[in-house]
């Protein structure tokens, strides 16, 4: 594998430098002193924002955009094989890395580099580590996949020995990681155009936790089904958190406001030690928050600092994020795409002020919908009621033959619509006032809410 010298910047060109996390190490890179140009299919904010830095962007892959002077490719794990830029390069002999292995190469500059791991919370609990790390003024540096606003983006180029990042499972692309401590969140059957089945997915979180030297630590939820295998055999220090007081960090009493935020009793080695309130809601975020306070700790930051930050943190864009009210409706949208996903975004809803809550759910591949497709039917049971967009393709092609139609033929009272503009217009003549919309899907459901917020009343 291609090994960048930091001390030595050099021009790098990425494929698809628009993406939230490309665009993030494409940042640093640029603070760091490199050359770097991409390509994109279109402009974003996170475009603009780098050529202001910059950047030189080209909207639209050609491989002329491969130019002399490119010292390494950078693409992700989306780039098509037969991408004219990837096959330029290849043609060019131009040294090449996945996203994930130049973020490995980053995270090797730094003393402490944190990486969050799990198929579900990884942004969200990135998030509030962050911002523990900002009220203590150690000054981090910061990679997180959703726009947070105490950062003003998705990246924050610090000065300190610390670095944070996600560290995501899909493609095995975590075990090109270098971190110093390690959190799982949870471990469940996702991305399963890439894994096996769960054992699959089970064996490379393993993988993920013996990238631990002797002197790292993995924090890892003790509610993941047999936990303890995970870290078999491995010689790291291990700390538990969970729903039980039996593990290192557990939480009791927990209670919600009138807005729906979260507050509980901190429970270590089975004692109660201080009393936790959060600026967002919902039980999983309660679990979010042990981890958060678990690395915390393990760097030393002391509690009032801890409580500090974390009550700070109200939420990243797309996750449980108020969008505005439409004719007495409230509108929420969630990035959560996975049915234990929808399932915690549906319970955290119940706590907040509604009548009943419509569920507008954007399923995000072929691939997930297919294999988790009875799941899905489950959890869209839950809720009052249920309008279904057709299926987000993302990087796939229907080879299933598989459709939103599919799940709503088995969700009783479901609606389905083919287009987002439908779907804006069936709320606006089924929701009624004092109604709650949430918008949920890792494709662009958002902009149904949005089309719905630009008409009437809209607050």
């Amino acid at each position: 594998m291609y090994k960048i010298n930091f001390e030595k910047p050099i021009h790098i060109h990425f494929i698809g430098i628009g993406g939230i996390s490309m665009s993030g190490l494409a940042e640093i890179l640029l603070e760091e002193g490199f050359t770097v140009s991409g390509s994109d299919s279109k402009e974003s904010p996170l475009t603009k924002k780098l050529e202001s830095e910059g950047a030189i962007i080209h909207y639209g892959q050609c491989a002329e955009n491969i130019s002399d002077g490119i010292d390494c490719v950078v693409y992700t794990a989306a780039i098509n094989k037969a991408n004219p830029e990837l096959m330029e390069a290849v043609a060019r002999k131009i040294p090449m890395l996945t996203r994930a292995e130049l973020l490995g190469q980053l995270m090797k500059n730094y003393k402490t580099p944190i990486a969050v791991s799990g198929t579900h919370g990884k942004t969200t609990t990135t998030s509030m580590i962050s911002h523990i790390l900002l009220a203590a003024d150690l000054d981090p540096t910061i990679s997180v996949g959703g726009i947070l606003k105490a950062i003003g983006g998705n990246i924050r180029v610090g000065k300190s020995e610390t670095f944070i990042t996600e560290a995501c499972e899909y493609t095995n692309s975590f075990l090109h990681f270098y971190p110093k401590i390690s959190v799982i969140l949870n471990i469940e059957e996702d991305h399963l155009d890439f894994f096996k089945d769960l054992e699959d997915i089970r064996h490379s979180f393993h993988q993920f936790a013996a990238l631990l030297p002797s002197d790292g630590t993995l924090i890892i939820n003790g509610d993941i089904d047999n936990y303890q295998e995970i870290y078999e055999g491995l010689d790291c220090n291990v700390i538990t958190y969970g729903s039980s007081d039996m593990l290192d960090y557990s939480a009791a009493n927990i209670t919600y406001d009138e807005k729906g935020l979260v507050e509980f009793d901190l429970i270590k080695n089975r004692k109660a030690v201080d009393h936790i309130q959060l600026s967002v809601t919902g039980d999983h975020n309660v679990s979010n928050a042990l981890a958060s306070i678990a690395t915390a700790e393990l760097l030393q930051i002391p509690m009032e600092t801890i409580k500090k930050g974390i009550l700070s943190f109200s939420g990243t864009d797309r996750r449980f994020e108020y969008k505005g009210t439409f004719n007495g409706v409230t509108v929420v949208d969630d990035y959560a795409h996975h049915p234990t996903e929808i399932a915690a975004t549906l319970k955290a809803a119940q706590h907040y002020p509604h009548n009943q809550v419509w569920c507008v759910f954007q399923p995000h591949t072929y691939t997930r919908t297919a294999a988790l497709f009875d799941d899905f039917v489950e959890v869209l049971r839950l809720p009052d009621r249920v309008v279904l967009a057709e299926i987000y393709a993302a990087r796939e092609k229907n080879d299933i033959g598989i459709s939103s139609r599919d799940l709503a033929a088995r969700i009783p009272g479901a609606v389905y619509c083919a287009t987002l503009e439908q779907t804006a217009d069936e709320l606006e003549k089924l929701a009624q006032p004092g109604d709650m919309i949430i918008t949920v899907g890792a494709g662009d459901i958002y902009r149904a809410g949005e089309l719905l917020l630009k008409r009437g009343d809209a607050q």
